[in-house]
């Protein structure tokens, strides 16, 4: 794997929250970084050592694309942060099947779709490919059957590609926000998250930035794969 401030990043779900402070975490350090997004322009004022791309993780076809522009401008990766991810909420009863259907495309099949298109593109040396997951996918939460369903999904691919990518030297671990201030969580209402904030032993939401900080450190460990790695204020140790 490439030293730390030559490292070539790709980060899906890149144009805001969590998957933003990824990308500028990798930046600040001197790295390259591709910003993946579906719809947005995610790194316009991020500098020349971010690459902004536009791509649907739910296709396969559109991820070969984005593997192949980041193969052409870089001539490789080194890191890969699956980030990109769908809720719709509703209980095992009301759901809509096609909400449950494009949750797992997006947070299940995405990364899939994502892995394939760029392990082609990881060098002899290597790499990390870091998955990001959910408490919901470890903890049971009422109306989140779509959502938590495609997190223990993810769970179990990380254990899979741990063990099938390790002789290719790349490590896959999984890291798993708590109750995280993003866009996605503005949306709760204040009383909800004030019931949340209760759960959670250190008393607070988490931030992206902090959530960067553990993911930079996981794609840094060279010794380290099929791990799950918390980051919720000890919001699971409190369920």
């Amino acid at each position: 794997m490439a030293e730390e401030k030559s490292q070539r990043w790709l980060v899906t779900g890149a144009s805001r929250g969590i998957g933003k402070a990824i990308a500028e975490a990798a930046l600040a350090r001197g790295c390259r970084v591709a910003m993946l997004a579906r719809t947005e322009s995610a790194c316009d004022e991020h500098g020349p050592r971010a690459l902004s791309l536009r791509g649907d993780v739910t296709n396969h076809q559109s991820m070969g694309d984005v593997a192949a522009q980041v193969g052409k401008a870089w001539g490789g990766i080194d890191v890969l942060v699956n980030n990109a991810g769908l809720h719709r909420g509703g209980l095992v009863d009301r759901i809509n099947l096609e909400d449950f259907d494009a949750v797992l495309r997006t947070n299940l099949s995405g990364p899939l779709n994502t892995v394939r298109a760029l392990l082609p593109h990881f060098g002899e040396g290597g790499g990390a490919i870091v998955n990001i997951g959910a408490v919901v996918g470890f903890r049971g939460f009422a109306g989140d059957v779509a959502y938590g369903s495609s997190k223990m999904g993810l769970a179990g691919m990380t254990q899979v590609l741990a063990v099938e990518l390790a002789r290719r030297a790349i490590r896959v671990n999984l890291v798993i926000p708590g109750f995280v201030s993003t866009e996605m969580t503005a949306e709760i209402s204040a009383k909800a998250r004030e019931q949340m904030d209760q759960k959670i032993p250190l008393g607070r939401q988490g931030t992206p930035e902090e959530i960067a900080e553990v993911v930079w450190w996981v794609a840094q460990s060279t010794y380290m794969t099929g791990s799950t790695v918390a980051t919720d204020g000890g919001l699971m140790c409190g369920l």
